[in-house]
């Protein structure tokens, strides 16, 4: 029982331990696509598949792939339109790392 106790405090503190799981955009089978149009619209779609209508690819060597990662963070500033041409940005490009 009192293994059992501290191994749920561990996993409870865990989280306050600084340790985090970073959140994947798409799940292993699928790629990102942002909507044009607008800075907040995305979707994931199946690899192999284009994206639907009103949605683009990203560059390749700019997808974003977790939740707040550099680029997902950059793309939330940028408007394209329907060929991924960025129109309206409010921050510069992220450095390639």
């Amino acid at each position: 029982m009192r293994r059992f106790l501290a191994l749920l405090l561990a996993t409870a503190l865990l989280p306050a331990a600084g340790c985090h799981v970073r959140e994947r955009i798409c799940g292993s089978d699928s790629y990102p696509a942002k909507a044009v149009g607008n800075t907040t619209g995305r979707t994931c779609v199946p690899d192999g598949q284009d994206p639907p209508a009103g949605y683009v690819r990203y560059p390749k060597d700019k997808q974003p792939v977790y939740v707040d990662d550099q680029w997902d963070r950059y793309w939330r500033t940028v408007t394209v339109d329907e060929h991924g041409n960025i129109v309206s940005t409010a921050t510069p490009s992220p450095a390639q790392s």
